[in-house]
């Protein structure tokens, strides 16, 4: 699979683009805004994309998906139904964080734990990991050994949990319950900032480190 980062609005929202080197069908995860550099890399990396993906409905992770998914005529799918009221609310986040005006809508198809998501010979595997959000998912390649992880883990730190529906807790029993699991050789591009491995974040990390580090 052949991935590539496309950082995007004043928030360095890591939108990223995911093809299948054998038929070049891919998937768009997380448009957070500024659809045409978006378009601009898909054309650049000559790809087909049959697919926008969420990862949760916080505005800076969806405020170009509908543009983007009507430009190329392909479905949106994700998240998870629990994030149902952040894209009901998509026009006062908007209007909150200074952002363009953007109508509420809702994805095509809610994704759910153990769903996948197929791109020409590409399988994504859906993992239910709320906490920042409650309806948040993660995208996993197990080929790849490549983790989506949006805002639930960051290197060096997690995704925040004072907005509305989030749970500390909860958060923390999903990257340990959900993410860990996957393996400690998994990399990962998180929602913000650098990429990562659950490896490194077990060792270093200071919200989820364990004591069995792994080197």
């Amino acid at each position: 699979m052949k991935s590539c980062i496309v950082p995007v609005t004043a928030f360095q929202q890591n939108c990223s683009i995911h093809g299948c080197p054998n038929t070049r069908e891919a998937v768009v995860v997380d448009p957070g805004g500024e659809p045409e550099r978006i378009l601009a890399a898909i054309a650049e990396e000559n790809l087909t994309v049959v697919k926008v993906l969420l990862t949760h409905g916080h505005l800076d992770h969806v405020g170009a998906a509908q543009e983007l998914a009507r430009h190329l005529a392909v479905p949106i799918w994700g998240p998870q139904a629990d994030d149902r009221y952040w894209f009901q609310s998509l026009d006062r986040q908007a209007q909150m964080y200074g952002f363009p005006p953007i109508a509420p809508f809702e994805p095509d198809r809610w994704l759910e734990h153990g769903d996948t998501v197929e791109f020409g010979e590409q399988s994504l595997e859906v993992l239910h990991c709320p906490g920042h959000t409650p309806g948040h998912i993660v995208f996993f390649h197990r080929g790849e050994g490549l983790a989506l992880v949006g805002d639930v883990l960051f290197a060096g730190s997690i995704g925040r949990t004072d907005l509305p529906g989030g749970d500390h807790a909860t958060l923390l029993g999903s990257i340990r319950g959900r993410l860990w699991p996957l393996g400690t050789e998994v990399r990962f591009i998180p929602g913000h900032g650098p990429m990562s491995s659950f490896a490194k974040e077990r060792r270093s990390n200071p919200f989820v480190a364990d004591k069995q580090a792994v080197v």
